[in-house]
């Protein structure tokens, strides 16, 4: 059996939590000979980030993959080879229709078995679940802070942070300058004769820069 080793880092820091390039490529060497496979090499990516599959070296694992060129792909661990459960499933369809295996270090994971299979399945449907359990706290935490009048992201213009640094309160002096603006987009004016009307006058944003028809918009959203 023949098998290709893949190794990534995003920075150099990461050699200080055990996941250096060497330390990874000994994992996946070690891991061939317990396969008893022959390990045609040990594909580099250094300094490049999980997010995307865009990188260098996966193009090249890719290509050897497709090419029917490897028999499994060693890794130390999954978040080497993505972070992304997408891309994961991706890449574990691609393996699949080439007869190529997975196998992980770290997870004692093979998917050339039934059982490594089975346990990769449930491990990529515990990662979705628990990301989109995230992202609903997320979503419910901040409809509750909004409910409440809390503040919820940046501050928005005719509004000011109040003093206990959890509600808002209105800003006199840009809830006058907010009150022109929608008088003179109700008057029919364009967003940027709105803005050379207010530098006109001599208002300016909340940063004392002068008005821009971007700034204008972005007020009457939060407004």
């Amino acid at each position: 059996m023949k098998a290709i080793g893949y190794v990534r880092v995003s920075t150099e820091k990461q050699a200080d939590f055990g996941v250096s390039l060497e330390a990874q490529a000994e994992k996946v060497r070690a891991m061939a000979v317990v396969q008893g496979a022959e390990l045609v090499d040990v594909i580099v990516d250094a300094g490049e980030s999980a997010k995307s599959l865009n990188r260098p070296g996966m193009a090249r694992l890719m290509s050897l993959v497709d090419a029917g060129a490897v028999d499994a792909v060693i890794i130390a661990k999954l978040d080497r080879l993505t972070r992304s459960v997408k891309d994961l499933a991706e890449l574990l369809e691609r393996f699949t229709r080439r007869g190529v295996s997975l196998v992980s270090v770290a997870e004692s994971l093979d998917t050339g078995t039934a059982a490594g299979r089975l346990v990769l399945n449930i491990m990529t449907a515990v990662s979705q679940w628990e990301r989109e359990a995230i992202g609903e706290r997320t979503r419910d935490a901040m409809h509750h802070k909004r409910a409440n009048g809390e503040r919820v992201g940046t501050v928005p213009f005719g509004y000011r942070t109040a003093a206990d640094g959890l509600h808002l309160e209105a800003d006199p002096a840009e809830q006058g300058i907010l009150s022109r603006i929608r008088e003179l987009k109700a008057a029919g004016r364009t967003t940027r004769k709105i803005a050379d009307e207010l530098n006109r006058q001599g208002f300016t944003t909340r940063r004392g820069t002068a008005w821009r028809f971007q700034y204008v918009a972005g007020a009457l959203r939060a407004a």
